[in-house]
């Protein structure tokens, strides 16, 4: 069964992550859509001119969006890593890659994804959500409705609750 949620719904994820890439052959066996991290996409990226699929780009926690700012809208797919549940820099980023750098493509949520951290996510502009291996996707895309306002601004809506009353 699929863990792939975008725009709150549960759906077949056309996309192959390589987390690992030592070669850019595997980037071609992969399929012709494929995201691969950023530092093989800048070791690969005059190679990758030829490549007749899709490229998206994951960036680590320690990795700026602003390392991609020239070529930011030339991938369909951004994923950005939660590499343990209490590393937020990704949830920055991707308010950085929705409200500064103006990207309009899948943010994607990928690494360690949990029910509980969707709602915010989506606050911030994540649109697809790759969730841990143990969760319920069922039961996951609830949490869009846990919450019917937000205080805080958000990438959806941009003026706080204070300034709507």
């Amino acid at each position: 069964m699929p863990k792939l949620i975008k725009h709150r719904a549960l759906v077949q994820d056309d996309w192959t992550l390589l987390r690992e890439t030592n070669s850019i052959e595997e980037v071609s066996l992969a399929g012709n859509r494929v995201i691969i991290s950023l530092t093989h996409w800048k070791q690969y990226q005059d190679e990758l001119v030829d490549f007749e699929g899709k490229i998206g780009i994951w960036l680590e926690s320690s990795q700026s969006p602003k390392e991609i700012i020239t070529e930011v809208n030339s991938f369909e797919v951004i994923a950005l890593d939660f590499p343990v549940f209490s590393d937020g820099r990704a949830y920055s980023y991707a308010r950085e890659l929705r409200d500064e750098l103006q990207y309009t493509g899948e943010l994607r949520a990928i690494g360690d994804v949990l029910r509980d951290q969707l709602y915010y996510m989506s606050s911030c502009g994540f649109d697809a959500f790759d969730l841990r291996a143990d969760q319920d996707t069922k039961l996951a895309i609830t949490a869009f409705d846990d919450f019917k306002e937000a205080y805080q601004a958000s990438v959806k809506q941009p003026v706080p609750l204070f300034r709507r009353r």
